[in-house]
C-alpha cells in the first residue's frame, strides 16, 4: 500500500486557515470572554487540532493579541466608504456614518468591553491606536483634509490634529455611551452627525 504524504500547505491554504482560525477565536472570546476562553475551545470552533493551533500561537494571550486588532481593523476597513470625487461635506458625512456604524456594531462593542476588562494585562494594546481600529479611519480623514488643504478649500494649521478632532466629534461620545448600553434613535444620531459636520466645516473653511 502506497502512502501519499501531503506536502506543505499552499500560501492560499495557509491564509484561508488563518482567517478561519481568527474568526473562530473572535467568536470564542465573544461567547466566553477572555478568562473563560480556552485554547481547546478555539481549536474546536476552528475545526482544527490543538496541535495545529499551538503551532501558530504559543498560548491564549498570543491569540488574543493577534485577533482583537485584526477584528477591529477589519470592521473599519469594511465600513470605510469610497470618497473620491465627492464634495467635502458629503464625504465627511459618509465617513461619520461609517465611524458610527463601527462604533455601534454589537460585536465591536463587546470586543471593546472584553479588551478593556483585561487591558491592564495587555500593555501592548497601548502601543498603537491601530489596535482599536482608530488609525485607519484617521488616516483616511488626514488624506482627505490634506487634499482640500492643498486645493485651498480649507485652512488648517495641523491636518492630523484636525482629523483627530473630527473623529472625536462624530464617534467618541456615541461609542462611550454604547459601552454603557445607551443608544440614541437613528434620526437623532443622524441629526447630531449633521450638526457636528456643519460645526467642523465652520472651523476649517476659509473666512
Amino acid at each position: 500500500m502506497v502512502t501519499i504524504r501531503r506536502g506543505r500547505p499552499t500560501q492560499a491554504e495557509a491564509k484561508e486557515l488563518q482567517e478561519k482560525l481568527r474568526d473562530a477565536a473572535v467568536a470564542t472570546f465573544l461567547e466566553h470572554g477572555y478568562d473563560a476562553a480556552t485554547m481547546e475551545a478555539i481549536a474546536q470552533a476552528a475545526g482544527i487540532t490543538k496541535r495545529t493551533l499551538y503551532a501558530r500561537y504559543p498560548d491564549k494571550r498570543a491569540v488574543f493579541l493577534d485577533v482583537i486588532p485584526w477584528a477591529l481593523t477589519r470592521t473599519v476597513a469594511r465600513e470605510n466608504p469610497e470618497v473620491d470625487g465627492e464634495d467635502l461635506p458629503t464625504v465627511l458625512l459618509a465617513i461619520g456614518r461609517g465611524a458610527l456604524q463601527h462604533a455601534l456594531d454589537p460585536d465591536t462593542i463587546r470586543l471593546h468591553r472584553i479588551a478593556m476588562d483585561v487591558s491592564a494585562r495587555f500593555p501592548e494594546f497601548a502601543v498603537s491606536a491601530e489596535s482599536f481600529g482608530w488609525s485607519r479611519r484617521h488616516r483616511q480623514v488626514v488624506d482627505l483634509l490634506r487634499r482640500h488643504q492643498e486645493d485651498g478649500t480649507i485652512e488648517v494649521d495641523d491636518v492630523e490634529l484636525t482629523a483627530e478632532h473630527f473623529l472625536a466629534m462624530v464617534e467618541v461620545l456615541p461609542a462611550r455611551l454604547a459601552d454603557f448600553g445607551v443608544y440614541r434613535k437613528k434620526k437623532e444620531q443622524e441629526g447630531r452627525l449633521e450638526y457636528a459636520v456643519d460645526l467642523f466645516l465652520r472651523g476649517v473653511l476659509p473666512r
